[in-house]
């Protein structure tokens, strides 16, 4: 059953594409047609594309891997802030941090500083501190949790990214190309699809039309999350039951031999009445 249909997306203007003289001529296949001077998107397409993307994100998911979300334009923050938190994983709303990907090693010494701090204010270290130093040492805080709050538990590099405006955040599908790592992205009529991994046609200005595509792929994001889950109770569970049986204690072998041997003292005990009562019957 498809995540999304073609009514759904058109009701949050989907299929609004760019002004014709912006379009980039890689986005023809997706288009449908053109009505006064804007492109329209082929919603049919899109759908298809969205059901593509959503299967391939739940299969990362799956696999326990981190997916990075990235929307720094005004009108998907808050949205993708939402949508990603809702999953737990990390996103990227303000802007993008050069070499966030190909630097990885550099931005988690930034993450570390930032965890460093905290644990200098709760063990009373700052108190030391004069009000100038304290308040310099409070503002790089500010900064380091605006910039890279979101992917504090980011350990390691992302299995996928996905992109709102792939024009816009160019840097970052540059970084994951350079490392081959997958790229999702709502790909608008002005923009390059030929980066993108997997991409998904649609109208990338407007709120509705980035909120029911990212609904739908956190939904599949969340069902590999659970399914997940269920795989790892089924392994728990599988693994205690031979330990289980495996515990159960054995009796020594001498009570066992005594235990046979009353058992066979019995049975010869209830056949001799027999054996003499038959001659009498005789």
């Amino acid at each position: 059953m498809s995540r999304t249909n073609f009514d759904m997306l058109l009701e949050a203007g989907c299929h609004f594409g760019h002004l014709r003289r912006k379009w980039n001529p890689a986005m023809a296949p997706y288009i449908f047609m053109e009505r006064n001077g804007i492109h329209i998107i082929d919603l049919h397409k899109t759908v298809a594309k969205i059901d593509e993307a959503a299967e391939a994100l739940k299969q990362i998911a799956k696999s326990g891997k981190k997916i990075l979300f990235v929307a720094t334009k005004k009108q998907a923050k808050s949205i993708v802030e939402e949508k990603a938190t809702s999953i737990n994983m990390p996103y990227v709303i303000e802007r993008w941090p050069g070499g966030m990907l190909t630097n990885f090693a550099t931005i988690r010494k930034a993450v570390k500083k930032m965890s460093n701090i905290d644990k200098l204010m709760s063990d009373g270290t700052f108190s030391n501190l004069s009000k100038r130093e304290l308040l310099q040492v409070t503002r790089q805080r500010a900064k380091l949790e605006k910039n890279l709050g979101s992917i504090a538990d980011l350990t390691r590099q992302p299995a996928a990214i996905f992109v709102v405006d792939v024009m816009k955040e160019n840097i970052a599908v540059k970084e994951a190309n350079r490392l081959g790592i997958p790229v999702f992205g709502i790909v608008d009529t002005n923009s390059n699809p030929d980066d993108i991994d997997f991409v998904i046609p649609a109208n990338d200005d407007a709120k509705d039309s980035i909120d029911v595509i990212l609904t739908a792929c956190c939904q599949a994001i969340a069902e590999g999350l659970e399914e997940r889950k269920a795989e790892k109770a089924d392994e728990k569970a599988a693994t205690e039951q031979p330990a289980e049986s495996a515990e159960r204690p054995r009796r020594p072998r001498r009570q066992r031999r005594e235990e046979e041997v009353s058992e066979t003292a019995e049975a010869a005990a209830e056949e001799a009445p027999a054996e003499e009562e038959a001659p009498a019957a005789e």
